[in-house]
């Protein structure tokens, strides 16, 4: 058996990313067990993804003490490799302090983490503009694997959960919209319009809300229309309530990334960060968009816009769809 530690603590995107690497892994890579370096924050849904067979938390608020106590209970196994997909000093550190064989970073690495490999995969033929994705799966071809996506991405199901509240007129699939985003360059003010907007004319789905931060929507939709469980959406439940969705809208966010990962209908708004390399994956598919503010900045892009867009892609699809 192939013993493989894959050290990606964040972010929320780059890990669903990082899942569906090894995801392809186990599909192609025969007696491969998968152990997986994530923040506190990100690890529970890391232990739900089928892919993956143990966990280790980097809590990055418990300093040098907790950084050595993880690195003293990862010491414990001789992994055959390890992939530093983050390539950042703090995981490079993390690449060095493991008793594997073959050290294995990105070629890209920056903070002088590059020091810590013995080994370095390849960028793709599309270079430093190819898809974020693209770059990761060039860690495939290290276990000699295809840099391609194989198989799907799963997760254990949750216990007792039920989403059946989410469902709008006659058990219609809801429109997830997720207003948030980590980064305040790439979060769009325009939620709210569009929410108005969606309510008005389409009166058989319902609008939810969900993210890991709490909006206040001030009661201002009707609640059997509209379910606001933004500040209250778990990690684990992620997976399933997205799967639950007829349409995912979104910034550029994980969710954006979950959704195109879990095969789900996603159209994703970006400002200054360019959709060609980090939209949703393939950008091909046929279920998913994207819609980019003009210039790159998001205050210009109005919720009249975003909605016409909606409006026209269900259009060609067919609104059933």
């Amino acid at each position: 058996m192939t013993e493989l530690l894959i050290i990606k603590p964040s972010s929320l995107g780059d890990i669903v990313q990082g899942l569906q690497v090894a995801t392809s892994l186990k599909e192609q890579v025969d007696d491969l067990r998968i152990s997986w370096v994530a923040r506190e924050i990100f690890a529970p849904l890391v232990r739900v993804c089928e892919a993956v067979d143990q966990v280790y938390v980097f809590e990055r608020s418990a300093g040098a003490k907790g950084f050595l106590k993880m690195m003293a209970e990862i010491r414990k196994t001789r992994f055959d490799v390890v992939f530093d997909m983050q390539g950042l000093l703090r995981t490079g550190l993390m690449t060095q302090r493991t008793l594997a064989k073959r050290k294995v970073g990105r070629t890209d690495a920056r903070e002088w983490s590059g020091m810590f490999y013995n080994e370095k995969v390849p960028l793709p033929p599309g270079g430093r503009r190819s898809h974020a994705l693209e770059v990761m799966l060039q860690f495939c071809t290290a276990l000699g694997a295809k840099p391609e996506l194989k198989g799907t991405l799963k997760f254990r199901q949750v216990e007792n959960l039920n989403l059946s509240f989410i469902e709008g007129r006659g058990g219609r699939k809801p429109f997830l919209l997720f207003p948030d985003s980590r980064r305040p360059e790439k979060r769009w003010d325009g939620f709210k319009q569009l929410t108005e907007m969606l309510l008005r004319e389409d009166r058989a789905h319902k609008v939810v809300w969900a993210g890991n931060n709490y909006l206040p929507d001030r009661r201002a939709y009707s609640p059997e229309q509209f379910l606001n469980l933004t500040g209250n959406t778990s990690l684990v439940s992620l997976p399933s309530l997205i799967k639950r969705a007829d349409w995912v809208l979104t910034n550029d966010s994980g969710p954006l990334h979950l959704a195109a990962a879990l095969d789900v209908k996603v159209m994703g708004i970006f400002g200054p960060t360019d959709p060609r390399l980090f939209g949703p994956y393939p950008l091909n598919a046929t279920n998913h968009f994207v819609i980019q503010a003009p210039v790159g900045d998001l205050r210009l892009l109005t919720a009249k816009d975003v909605y016409a867009r909606f409006q026209a892609i269900r259009a060609r699809l067919g609104k059933g769809r």
